[in-house]
Protein backbone atom coordinates (compact mmCIF):
# COMPACT_ATOMS: atom_id res chain seq x y z
CA UNK A 1 0.00 0.00 0.00
CA UNK A 2 1.16 3.29 -1.21
CA UNK A 3 1.46 6.59 0.58
CA UNK A 4 -1.91 8.64 0.81
CA UNK A 5 -2.82 10.96 -1.86
CA UNK A 6 -2.70 14.67 -0.83
CA UNK A 7 -5.03 17.65 -1.45
CA UNK A 8 -2.37 20.21 -2.30
CA UNK A 9 -2.69 24.16 -2.74
CA UNK A 10 0.08 24.87 -5.10
CA UNK A 11 0.89 28.82 -4.32
CA UNK A 12 2.64 30.46 -7.74
CA UNK A 13 3.18 33.96 -8.69
CA UNK A 14 1.87 32.41 -12.67
CA UNK A 15 -0.43 29.46 -12.90
CA UNK A 16 0.43 27.32 -15.89
CA UNK A 17 -1.52 28.44 -18.81
CA UNK A 18 -2.02 26.02 -22.37
CA UNK A 19 1.48 27.70 -23.69
CA UNK A 20 3.64 28.80 -20.85
CA UNK A 21 6.08 31.58 -22.13
CA UNK A 22 9.00 31.63 -20.00
CA UNK A 23 11.70 29.11 -18.42
CA UNK A 24 10.10 29.56 -15.03
CA UNK A 25 6.28 28.94 -16.27
CA UNK A 26 7.75 25.64 -18.44
CA UNK A 27 9.00 24.50 -14.72
CA UNK A 28 5.72 24.91 -13.21
CA UNK A 29 3.62 23.05 -15.58
CA UNK A 30 6.68 20.04 -15.58
CA UNK A 31 5.60 19.85 -11.38
CA UNK A 32 2.34 20.38 -11.65
CA UNK A 33 1.80 17.51 -13.74
CA UNK A 34 4.02 15.45 -11.92
CA UNK A 35 1.95 15.78 -8.72
CA UNK A 36 -1.13 15.60 -10.31
CA UNK A 37 0.53 11.92 -12.33
CA UNK A 38 0.74 10.64 -8.60
CA UNK A 39 -2.73 11.18 -7.95
CA UNK A 40 -2.88 14.03 -5.55
CA UNK A 41 -5.52 16.36 -6.71
CA UNK A 42 -3.74 20.41 -6.61
CA UNK A 43 -5.65 23.26 -6.65
CA UNK A 44 -3.08 26.05 -8.37
CA UNK A 45 -4.07 29.82 -6.97
CA UNK A 46 -2.16 32.80 -8.26
CA UNK A 47 -2.14 34.64 -10.89
CA UNK A 48 -2.24 34.77 -14.40
CA UNK A 49 -1.53 37.54 -16.96
CA UNK A 50 -4.58 39.54 -18.68
CA UNK A 51 -6.68 37.32 -21.12
CA UNK A 52 -4.67 34.37 -19.99
CA UNK A 53 -6.68 31.14 -18.84
CA UNK A 54 -5.37 28.36 -16.67
CA UNK A 55 -4.86 25.27 -18.41
CA UNK A 56 -7.21 23.60 -15.70
CA UNK A 57 -9.37 25.94 -15.21
CA UNK A 58 -11.21 23.43 -12.44
CA UNK A 59 -8.38 23.25 -10.45
CA UNK A 60 -7.06 26.95 -10.56
CA UNK A 61 -8.04 29.71 -8.74
CA UNK A 62 -7.20 33.23 -9.97
CA UNK A 63 -6.63 36.16 -7.70
CA UNK A 64 -5.98 38.65 -10.32
CA UNK A 65 -5.41 39.30 -14.07
CA UNK A 66 -2.60 40.84 -13.85
CA UNK A 67 1.04 41.58 -15.23
CA UNK A 68 4.12 41.48 -12.79
CA UNK A 69 6.93 41.25 -15.16
CA UNK A 70 9.13 44.20 -15.75
CA UNK A 71 9.47 44.06 -19.77
CA UNK A 72 6.00 44.29 -20.05
CA UNK A 73 4.59 47.26 -18.33
CA UNK A 74 5.30 51.07 -18.04
CA UNK A 75 7.96 52.78 -16.26
CA UNK A 76 5.14 54.69 -13.94
CA UNK A 77 4.49 50.86 -12.75
CA UNK A 78 7.61 50.16 -12.29
CA UNK A 79 8.48 53.20 -10.06
CA UNK A 80 4.52 52.21 -8.02
CA UNK A 81 6.65 49.16 -7.07
CA UNK A 82 9.44 50.96 -6.19
CA UNK A 83 8.10 52.80 -4.29
CA UNK A 84 6.34 50.64 -2.81
CA UNK A 85 8.85 48.26 -1.96
CA UNK A 86 10.94 51.17 -0.17
CA UNK A 87 7.62 52.32 1.77
CA UNK A 88 7.56 48.03 3.21
CA UNK A 89 10.53 47.16 3.81
CA UNK A 90 10.18 44.39 1.05
CA UNK A 91 12.36 43.58 -2.16
CA UNK A 92 10.82 44.71 -5.69
CA UNK A 93 9.91 41.21 -6.37
CA UNK A 94 7.80 40.82 -3.42
CA UNK A 95 5.97 44.24 -3.02
CA UNK A 96 4.52 44.20 -6.45
CA UNK A 97 3.10 40.75 -5.29
CA UNK A 98 1.71 42.37 -2.10
CA UNK A 99 -0.10 44.85 -4.62
CA UNK A 100 -1.93 42.66 -6.79
CA UNK A 101 -2.57 40.10 -4.14
CA UNK A 102 -3.36 42.02 -0.75
CA UNK A 103 -6.91 41.43 0.66
CA UNK A 104 -7.35 38.13 -1.79
CA UNK A 105 -4.21 36.04 -2.06
CA UNK A 106 -4.55 34.83 1.26
CA UNK A 107 -8.36 34.23 1.62
CA UNK A 108 -8.37 32.29 -1.60
CA UNK A 109 -6.20 29.91 0.13
CA UNK A 110 -8.88 29.35 3.60
CA UNK A 111 -11.68 29.90 0.61
CA UNK A 112 -10.45 27.07 -1.15
CA UNK A 113 -9.02 24.67 1.58
CA UNK A 114 -8.68 22.62 3.48
CA UNK A 115 -5.42 21.41 2.57
CA UNK A 116 -3.03 18.58 3.22
CA UNK A 117 0.11 20.79 2.62
CA UNK A 118 1.35 24.32 0.67
CA UNK A 119 3.24 24.14 -1.60
CA UNK A 120 4.51 27.48 -2.31
CA UNK A 121 6.24 27.87 -5.25
CA UNK A 122 9.27 30.46 -5.12
CA UNK A 123 10.32 32.22 -2.18
CA UNK A 124 8.33 35.64 -3.78
CA UNK A 125 5.10 34.71 -2.98
CA UNK A 126 5.99 33.99 1.17
CA UNK A 127 8.14 36.64 1.02
CA UNK A 128 5.06 38.72 0.10
CA UNK A 129 2.61 37.04 2.14
CA UNK A 130 4.27 35.69 5.62
CA UNK A 131 0.89 34.66 6.72
CA UNK A 132 1.01 31.60 4.20
CA UNK A 133 3.01 29.69 6.81
CA UNK A 134 0.23 29.42 9.59
CA UNK A 135 -2.33 28.35 6.98
CA UNK A 136 -0.73 24.55 6.96
CA UNK A 137 2.61 22.57 6.43
CA UNK A 138 4.77 23.85 3.84
CA UNK A 139 7.23 22.64 0.99
CA UNK A 140 9.11 25.59 -0.88
CA UNK A 141 10.19 25.34 -4.56
CA UNK A 142 13.24 27.33 -4.95
CA UNK A 143 13.14 27.75 -8.70
CA UNK A 144 17.08 29.84 -8.44
CA UNK A 145 18.84 30.99 -4.96
CA UNK A 146 17.06 34.00 -5.60
CA UNK A 147 19.76 36.63 -3.51
CA UNK A 148 22.49 35.17 -5.53
CA UNK A 149 20.61 35.91 -8.61
CA UNK A 150 20.06 38.90 -7.85
CA UNK A 151 23.69 39.76 -6.26
CA UNK A 152 25.23 38.67 -9.79
CA UNK A 153 22.43 41.33 -11.41
CA UNK A 154 23.91 43.78 -9.25
CA UNK A 155 27.67 43.36 -11.05
CA UNK A 156 26.08 43.41 -14.14
CA UNK A 157 24.29 46.49 -13.77
CA UNK A 158 25.99 49.26 -15.58
CA UNK A 159 23.59 51.60 -14.34
CA UNK A 160 23.95 53.00 -10.83
CA UNK A 161 20.69 53.27 -9.55
CA UNK A 162 19.75 49.57 -10.69
CA UNK A 163 23.19 48.76 -9.14
CA UNK A 164 22.12 50.13 -5.64
CA UNK A 165 19.15 48.42 -6.29
CA UNK A 166 19.68 45.06 -6.95
CA UNK A 167 22.09 45.10 -4.11
CA UNK A 168 18.84 45.68 -1.79
CA UNK A 169 17.13 43.29 -3.03
CA UNK A 170 19.89 40.46 -2.78
CA UNK A 171 20.42 41.33 0.79
CA UNK A 172 16.58 41.53 1.32
CA UNK A 173 16.07 37.80 -0.16
CA UNK A 174 18.50 36.70 1.56
CA UNK A 175 17.27 37.48 4.78
CA UNK A 176 14.01 36.09 3.71
CA UNK A 177 15.31 32.96 2.00
CA UNK A 178 17.28 32.06 4.96
CA UNK A 179 14.22 32.77 7.25
CA UNK A 180 12.14 30.01 5.02
CA UNK A 181 14.14 27.63 4.71
CA UNK A 182 14.14 27.18 8.45
CA UNK A 183 10.53 27.48 8.92
CA UNK A 184 9.16 25.18 6.26
CA UNK A 185 9.29 21.48 6.47
CA UNK A 186 10.84 20.38 3.21
CA UNK A 187 13.03 22.28 0.36
CA UNK A 188 12.88 21.25 -3.02
CA UNK A 189 15.90 22.87 -5.84
CA UNK A 190 16.31 22.26 -9.76
CA UNK A 191 19.86 21.51 -9.31
CA UNK A 192 22.33 19.60 -7.05
CA UNK A 193 24.54 22.69 -6.62
CA UNK A 194 21.22 25.14 -5.16
CA UNK A 195 20.48 22.22 -2.81
CA UNK A 196 24.04 22.21 -1.27
CA UNK A 197 23.66 25.70 -1.36
CA UNK A 198 21.43 25.66 0.90
CA UNK A 199 23.87 24.28 3.91
CA UNK A 200 24.35 21.47 5.80
CA UNK A 201 21.41 21.80 8.16
CA UNK A 202 19.26 21.27 5.76
CA UNK A 203 20.80 17.83 3.86
CA UNK A 204 18.07 15.71 5.37
CA UNK A 205 15.01 18.36 4.27
CA UNK A 206 16.03 19.14 0.55
CA UNK A 207 15.81 17.30 -2.60
CA UNK A 208 16.76 18.16 -6.10
CA UNK A 209 13.98 18.20 -8.67
CA UNK A 210 15.31 17.25 -11.61
CA UNK A 211 12.80 18.89 -14.87
CA UNK A 212 11.11 17.56 -17.80
CA UNK A 213 9.69 20.13 -20.35
CA UNK A 214 6.32 19.81 -21.80
CA UNK A 215 7.48 18.33 -25.12
CA UNK A 216 8.42 14.62 -25.78
CA UNK A 217 11.93 12.77 -26.03
CA UNK A 218 13.29 13.35 -29.74
CA UNK A 219 13.14 9.59 -31.79
CA UNK A 220 16.00 8.57 -32.82
CA UNK A 221 18.12 10.40 -35.55
CA UNK A 222 17.60 8.35 -38.27
CA UNK A 223 14.19 8.05 -38.27
CA UNK A 224 13.84 11.66 -37.82
CA UNK A 225 12.27 13.42 -41.06
CA UNK A 226 15.31 15.24 -42.96
CA UNK A 227 14.54 18.84 -43.60
CA UNK A 228 17.13 21.78 -44.28
CA UNK A 229 17.84 23.96 -41.06
CA UNK A 230 17.03 27.76 -41.06
CA UNK A 231 19.85 28.70 -39.34
CA UNK A 232 23.25 27.83 -38.16
CA UNK A 233 23.11 28.30 -34.17
CA UNK A 234 19.86 28.98 -32.16
CA UNK A 235 19.64 30.47 -28.99
CA UNK A 236 16.32 30.89 -27.06
CA UNK A 237 15.16 32.10 -23.55
CA UNK A 238 13.54 34.60 -22.17
CA UNK A 239 15.89 37.48 -22.04
CA UNK A 240 14.68 39.81 -20.40
CA UNK A 241 15.07 38.42 -17.09
CA UNK A 242 18.62 40.12 -16.19
CA UNK A 243 20.72 36.38 -15.37
CA UNK A 244 19.52 35.32 -18.76
CA UNK A 245 20.79 38.60 -20.53
CA UNK A 246 23.98 38.37 -19.27
CA UNK A 247 25.22 35.32 -20.93
CA UNK A 248 22.89 36.76 -24.25
CA UNK A 249 25.14 39.64 -23.55
CA UNK A 250 28.46 37.92 -23.35
CA UNK A 251 27.35 35.46 -26.85
CA UNK A 252 27.15 38.29 -28.90
CA UNK A 253 30.00 40.43 -27.51
CA UNK A 254 32.56 38.26 -27.15
CA UNK A 255 31.75 34.82 -29.41
CA UNK A 256 29.77 36.26 -31.94
CA UNK A 257 33.00 38.30 -33.54
CA UNK A 258 35.19 35.35 -33.70
CA UNK A 259 32.31 33.58 -35.91
CA UNK A 260 33.33 33.19 -39.85
CA UNK A 261 30.71 35.64 -41.86
CA UNK A 262 28.73 32.50 -43.59
CA UNK A 263 27.18 31.47 -40.30
CA UNK A 264 23.75 32.37 -39.33
CA UNK A 265 22.88 33.01 -35.44
CA UNK A 266 18.88 33.54 -34.81
CA UNK A 267 18.06 34.59 -30.91
CA UNK A 268 14.17 33.73 -30.14
CA UNK A 269 12.60 34.82 -27.07
CA UNK A 270 11.40 37.99 -25.42
CA UNK A 271 14.23 40.80 -25.69
CA UNK A 272 14.59 43.65 -23.67
CA UNK A 273 13.84 47.29 -25.16
CA UNK A 274 16.51 48.46 -27.39
CA UNK A 275 18.08 45.70 -28.78
CA UNK A 276 18.17 46.86 -32.36
CA UNK A 277 21.87 46.34 -33.27
CA UNK A 278 23.48 42.92 -33.32
CA UNK A 279 26.31 41.86 -34.71
CA UNK A 280 26.65 40.67 -38.39
CA UNK A 281 24.64 37.21 -39.21
CA UNK A 282 22.38 37.85 -36.13
CA UNK A 283 19.14 37.57 -36.44
CA UNK A 284 16.48 38.41 -33.60
CA UNK A 285 12.86 36.86 -33.49
CA UNK A 286 11.35 37.88 -30.86
CA UNK A 287 8.91 35.05 -29.35
CA UNK A 288 8.41 32.50 -31.94
CA UNK A 289 5.06 30.78 -32.22
CA UNK A 290 6.50 27.28 -31.04
CA UNK A 291 10.07 26.62 -28.86
CA UNK A 292 10.54 23.29 -30.11
CA UNK A 293 10.14 24.28 -34.10
CA UNK A 294 12.75 26.80 -33.40
CA UNK A 295 15.21 24.70 -31.92
CA UNK A 296 14.65 22.00 -34.17
CA UNK A 297 15.22 24.73 -37.22
CA UNK A 298 18.71 25.23 -35.96
CA UNK A 299 21.81 22.95 -37.08
CA UNK A 300 23.25 23.78 -33.24
CA UNK A 301 21.88 25.38 -30.26
CA UNK A 302 24.31 27.34 -28.27
CA UNK A 303 23.60 27.65 -24.45
CA UNK A 304 25.80 30.68 -23.15
CA UNK A 305 24.37 30.96 -19.52
CA UNK A 306 27.18 33.26 -17.32
CA UNK A 307 24.55 33.79 -14.55
CA UNK A 308 21.98 32.77 -12.14
CA UNK A 309 21.00 29.79 -10.19
CA UNK A 310 18.77 27.10 -10.52
CA UNK A 311 18.48 24.56 -13.81
CA UNK A 312 18.50 26.10 -17.77
CA UNK A 313 15.52 24.86 -19.03
CA UNK A 314 16.04 25.65 -22.75
CA UNK A 315 19.22 22.91 -21.72
CA UNK A 316 16.45 20.62 -20.42
CA UNK A 317 14.74 21.03 -23.96
CA UNK A 318 18.03 20.41 -25.90
CA UNK A 319 18.80 17.07 -24.17
CA UNK A 320 14.99 16.49 -24.46
CA UNK A 321 14.71 16.28 -27.99
CA UNK A 322 18.40 15.42 -28.53
CA UNK A 323 19.55 18.08 -30.38
CA UNK A 324 23.62 19.19 -30.55
CA UNK A 325 24.80 21.94 -28.49
CA UNK A 326 27.92 24.26 -27.23
CA UNK A 327 27.08 24.95 -23.96
CA UNK A 328 29.37 26.80 -20.78
CA UNK A 329 29.69 25.04 -18.13
CA UNK A 330 26.99 26.96 -15.98
CA UNK A 331 24.78 26.36 -19.10
CA UNK A 332 24.50 22.54 -17.87
CA UNK A 333 24.41 23.34 -13.81
CA UNK A 334 22.39 20.06 -12.67
CA UNK A 335 23.22 17.33 -15.37
CA UNK A 336 25.70 15.01 -14.06
CA UNK A 337 26.78 14.36 -17.34
CA UNK A 338 26.46 14.89 -20.62
CA UNK A 339 25.71 13.50 -23.80
CA UNK A 340 28.65 13.24 -26.54
CA UNK A 341 26.37 15.91 -29.10
CA UNK A 342 27.01 18.48 -26.52
CA UNK A 343 30.50 20.34 -26.36
CA UNK A 344 31.43 21.97 -23.01
CA UNK A 345 33.05 25.40 -23.68
CA UNK A 346 33.73 28.12 -21.14
CA UNK A 347 35.91 31.04 -23.17
CA UNK A 348 34.78 32.71 -26.36
CA UNK A 349 37.37 30.88 -28.34
CA UNK A 350 36.72 27.63 -27.14
CA UNK A 351 32.70 28.18 -27.62
CA UNK A 352 33.35 29.81 -30.90
CA UNK A 353 35.76 26.74 -32.09
CA UNK A 354 33.38 24.55 -31.04
CA UNK A 355 30.19 26.20 -32.91
CA UNK A 356 32.31 26.39 -36.34
CA UNK A 357 33.27 23.08 -36.01
CA UNK A 358 29.53 21.47 -34.97
CA UNK A 359 28.17 23.53 -38.26
CA UNK A 360 30.78 22.05 -40.45
CA UNK A 361 29.77 18.40 -39.19
CA UNK A 362 25.83 19.41 -39.87
CA UNK A 363 26.64 21.06 -43.25
CA UNK A 364 28.47 17.98 -44.38
CA UNK A 365 25.85 15.64 -43.64
CA UNK A 366 26.36 14.83 -39.94
CA UNK A 367 23.02 16.24 -37.89
CA UNK A 368 24.73 15.05 -34.62
CA UNK A 369 21.31 14.07 -33.30
CA UNK A 370 20.57 10.89 -30.13
CA UNK A 371 17.58 9.76 -29.00
CA UNK A 372 16.55 11.75 -25.56
CA UNK A 373 14.34 9.22 -24.95
CA UNK A 374 16.36 7.72 -21.85
CA UNK A 375 17.35 11.29 -20.76
CA UNK A 376 13.60 11.81 -20.72
CA UNK A 377 12.97 8.72 -18.39
CA UNK A 378 15.44 9.32 -16.05
CA UNK A 379 14.06 13.17 -15.59
CA UNK A 380 10.51 12.06 -15.00
CA UNK A 381 11.76 9.24 -12.29
CA UNK A 382 13.99 11.45 -10.58
CA UNK A 383 11.13 14.01 -10.25
CA UNK A 384 8.78 11.71 -8.76
CA UNK A 385 11.39 10.48 -6.28
CA UNK A 386 11.95 13.87 -5.05
CA UNK A 387 8.18 14.96 -5.11
CA UNK A 388 7.68 11.98 -3.13
CA UNK A 389 10.52 12.66 -0.49
CA UNK A 390 8.94 16.45 0.23
CA UNK A 391 5.33 15.37 0.27
CA UNK A 392 6.28 12.81 2.94
CA UNK A 393 7.81 15.48 5.13
CA UNK A 394 4.86 17.40 4.69
CA UNK A 395 3.12 14.60 6.17
CA UNK A 396 5.28 14.28 9.05
CA UNK A 397 6.92 11.13 7.81
CA UNK A 398 9.98 10.94 9.29
CA UNK A 399 10.92 7.05 7.51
Amino acid sequence: MGPPLLRLAFLTSLIPVARPDTGFEIANAAILDALRAAGHEVVAIGFTRPGEVPVDRDHAAVVAETDIENAVVSPGRRLRWIAAALGSGLPVSCAKLRMAGAGRLVEAVRANGPFDAIVLNSVMLPGAFPELLSLGPCVLIEHNIEHVSARQSAGHARNPVLRRLFRREARLLEAIERRLWQQVRFVWTLSEEDRVALGPALADRSAVLPLVSSRQAAPASAQEPVSEPSHDVGLIGTWTWTPNFIGLDWFLRAVCPLLPADITVAIAGRLPAGMATVPRGVTLLGRVPEAEAFLRSCRIVALSSRAGTGVQLKTVEALQLGLPAVATTLSCRGFATMPGNVTLADTPAEFAKALVARVTASRAGDRQRVDGAAFLARQQQALSQGLARGLAAARGDQR
